[in-house]
């Protein structure tokens, strides 16, 4: 009997999630606060671009969704194998998701050149905004190969327990290219145009070390169209979880739009700071990812059932914390990314909402990390249609109608996390989604999914 407790211990102490998850937040805060400095440098050019980097930006959000989902895909089955003691086939799944981003990172580009402008005009609802939005997502669109590049590098990194490498690979690139922004927009002369630019410079570089790391892995890197089409299947629940999200928050920046610009503004600056404390407290769900997914291709379902009751926990504790730094800076932060006084006001209507959502959001990030690192996608993925189409959406789009405001569409998405927070403590409780192995297939899971 001692021998499982030892287990347990050994995975889920909160020293060895500390381990994972300490270096994780700093990758995840890197990107996160280069488009806050970004969106403080282009919000001092006037409410039009400030405007335009939310509707432009919000688009370009899509891609990093779609990296989302290439590295917590990744993690996952490269955690399975990494726990059943095969590194080798881990750093294998890094170089086929590799491959796979680098795909879809040229389509993106392509895509956009061809259909940003207009994306982003029906967004902004037309009019200057529009044109200046469409301008600035053309040049930002080239980042997109070295933006999915780096997050299959993090995916098959993080499955190996590996979180610290990334740093100098994330957050080098982001402190150039912060530093870069200001001088291309102001000093160079570039403006709105020149925040485009840093962006390819930093995503661009990250993605080249990333690749540079599976080269030194010294693997074979042919592509293997097999491998690729396996994995595209895996991770069609996340790409469908991911589709509901950003459906989600492009139609919250639709109606954000239509009540002016001031209001759209302070919509970019609430749910940039909301991207960042959602990625910030993500740490937890990555260490959940690796952690869980190695210690169930150990067999070790005990070792994760205690490591998803830790990481709730501390997933509460770190919410909580955000929210106290929030409620304090309430009447000050807004002010760092707009000198608007409209900009303010709207943004002070969304404040409250965003503070009182965020201990609920800690608990709910760190949960979607045990689920995702056990393979539980599709209970997943169809929670998040559940919460987005019957909850987030039509909130938002009432919102519109009666004209409620920013406060509405964020009372949208209070209504969303609370369908998520409920629904995951349920299945967390069942147990259904500890399966173990190094692979998880459904004839194993059986009917624990449906």
């Amino acid at each position: 009997m001692s021998q499982p407790t030892a287990a347990v211990d050994r995975v889920a102490s909160p020293g060895r999630i500390a381990a994972l998850a300490l270096p994780a937040l700093v990758v995840l805060a890197a990107e996160p606060l280069y488009v806050l400095v970004d969106t403080a440098v282009v919000g001092h050019l006037g409410r039009v671009p400030l405007a335009a980097v939310a509707v432009g930006g919000t688009v370009m959000t899509l891609t990093a969704w779609l990296g989302t989902v290439v590295a917590y895909g990744t993690t996952g089955r490269a955690a399975r194998r990494f726990g059943a003691g095969d590194r080798a086939a881990a750093v294998a799944e890094g170089v086929q998701s590799s491959w796979l981003a680098l795909g879809v990172g040229v389509l993106v580009v392509i895509g956009m050149q061809f259909g940003g402008g207009a994306l982003a005009g029906a967004l902004a609802g037309g009019g200057e905004i529009g044109l200046a939005a469409a301008e600035w997502l053309r040049i930002a669109a080239f980042g997109a190969p070295g933006l999915l590049l780096a997050a299959a590098g993090n995916g098959w990194l993080r499955g190996v327990q590996n979180t610290r490498r990334p740093l100098l690979f994330v957050v080098g690139p982001n402190l150039l290219s912060a530093v870069l922004c200001p001088v291309l927009v102001y000093p160079v002369g570039m403006g709105l145009i020149g925040s485009a630019v840093a962006n390819v410079i930093a995503q661009t570089l990250s993605g080249v070390l990333f690749a540079a790391a599976l080269v030194a892995e010294r693997v074979a890197l042919r592509p293997r169209p097999r491998v690729i089409g396996q994995q595209l299947v895996l991770s069609r629940d996340l790409l469908i979880r991911g589709v509901a999200f950003q459906a989600s928050f492009l139609s919250a920046t639709a109606v954000a739009a239509r009540f002016g610009a001031a209001a759209v503004g302070a919509h970019q600056i609430a749910v940039q700071l909301w991207f960042f404390a959602a990625l910030v407290l993500d740490a937890l769900a990555i260490a959940a990812q690796a952690l869980v997914g190695a210690a169930l291709g150990a067999d070790d379902a005990v070792g994760a059932r205690a490591l998803a009751r830790r990481i709730g926990r501390l997933g509460a504790a770190c919410g909580a914390a955000f929210a106290v730094l929030a409620a304090v800076g309430a009447g000050v932060v807004p002010t760092w990314f707009s000198s608007d006084s409209a900009v303010h006001q709207q943004a002070l209507v969304a404040w409250p909402w965003f503070v009182a959502m965020l201990p609920l959001a800690g608990v709910v990030f760190a949960l979607d990390g045990v689920l995702i690192g056990a393979g539980d996608i599709r209970y997943l993925r169809n929670l998040t249609m559940a919460g987005a189409l019957g909850g987030f959406l039509p909130a938002i789009w009432l919102a519109h109608a009666f004209d409620l405001g920013l406060g509405g569409i964020w009372a949208g998405l209070m209504l969303f996390i609370v369908i998520r927070l409920v629904a995951l403590l349920l299945r967390l409780r069942t147990g259904a989604w500890a399966v173990t192995g190094a692979v998880r297939t459904e004839s194993r899971v059986g009917g624990a999914n449906l």
